[in-house]
């Protein structure tokens, strides 16, 4: 293993950021409390994949993540 490679061992220290951003941008622009947007995101198809680092999900940003996430929840 390199040192900074990313793979399913150490890719939980990156998924704080994700959520946090993530949850803000879901706070804001959906009025919602930051425990529900929290919730919302632990309960989506879209953290089981980006938990998953064959899936790469781990390269989005949070806008990508958010419209993912909205697109979930319009399917």
């Amino acid at each position: 293993m390199m040192i900074g490679e990313i793979n399913q061992d150490n890719l939980y220290l990156l998924l704080p950021s994700k959520v946090s951003r993530l949850a803000d941008m879901i706070q804001k622009n959906r009025h919602r409390s930051l425990v529900d947007a929290i919730k919302e995101i632990y309960i989506s198809d879209v953290y089981k994949q980006l938990e998953q680092e064959e899936t790469k999900m781990w390269h989005l940003g949070p806008v990508d993540l958010y419209n993912d996430l909205s697109n979930e929840n319009n399917a």
